[in-house]
């Protein structure tokens, strides 16, 4: 009887040490090549695989590229565009979809999810089909409209997930109070739903920036992007200057993943008492 359980603690230790190994190789895969990439963004080599030595010029050198400069600024505009109007749709659509009860619900939530699951390049298609049939020049207009029509989905998810915590009986006391709709939504609804606004708006921007096959799709002359920006160059070869650019986008891009996700597990009441 004592052999037996020595024997399975002995299997449990192997089997312990067997998941550790295997959680440590999965990261390994994951995360070790953004690792390399930001340490070979400081390479004094030209040449991306032989290191030379450390060096700040390659930044220098893209906070001098004008093209650079040019397409962060169609990211920042598409991003900021799409994430403003995306946020407003996917709040109305989340508190639609939780508060009311309408025909053609089911439907309409199962369209809501198409663009989380569908595949980037079929939606890219499709958006693209919808611009040549409407007759519209592709350009940064048609970039922001696809951005959009995926990020409104995003939105709604996360405010979605607050709402599913919201407690409605604060809304009860404010109308025993004598506060309207109105008042109701801008002093309780509002606050207490504010973080999951802001962290879906983060996600939403973070997804814009970062895209690249529905941008590549719905792009035309003059509205080229940092990740479209990234592609032309990456095709004359990796040098560290992309290596620097992809890290400093890399940087960004986490840190507003970060923000979105301390957003929605903070907010206190934030409920204006007047």
């Amino acid at each position: 009887m004592k052999s037996t359980r020595i024997k399975k603690k002995r299997q449990g230790r192997w089997l312990d040490r067997l998941l550790t190994a295997h959680g440590i190789a999965g990261y390994l895969f994951l995360y070790l090549p953004i690792v390399i990439l930001v340490i070979f963004s400081f390479n004094t080599s030209k040449y991306a695989g032989a290191w030379r030595g450390f060096t700040l010029d390659w930044y220098k050198t893209l906070f001098a590229n004008r093209s650079i400069g040019a397409a962060l600024k169609n990211s920042l505009i598409v991003a900021g565009g799409s994430t403003l109007i995306a946020t407003i749709f996917g709040t109305l659509a989340a508190l639609a979809m939780e508060r009311y009860d309408f025909r053609g619900k089911l439907a309409f939530d199962s369209v809501l999810y198409l663009p989380i699951i569908i595949p980037d390049i079929a939606m890219a298609v499709m958006l693209l089909l919808f611009f040549i049939l409407a007759h519209l020049q592709l350009g940064l207009t048609t970039i922001v409209i696809s951005h959009i029509a995926f990020n409104i989905s995003f939105v709604a998810v996360v405010v979605r997930a607050r709402l599913a915590f919201f407690d409605v009986t604060l809304e009860e006391a404010a109308r025993d109070l004598y506060a309207d709709e109105w008042q109701t939504f801008r002093r309780v609804t509002l606050p207490l739903i504010m973080p999951g606004i802001l962290g879906g708006a983060l996600l939403a921007f973070t997804l814009s920036i970062d895209d690249f096959v529905i941008t590549f799709f719905t792009a035309g002359p003059g509205s080229t992007t940092l990740p479209l920006r990234i592609y032309s160059m990456v095709k004359l070869g990796v040098t560290p200057e992309i290596n620097a650019l992809s890290s400093m986008m890399l940087l960004f891009s986490m840190a507003l993943v970060f923000l979105s996700i301390m957003l929605q597990k903070g907010g206190g009441s934030g409920i204006e008492i007047v």
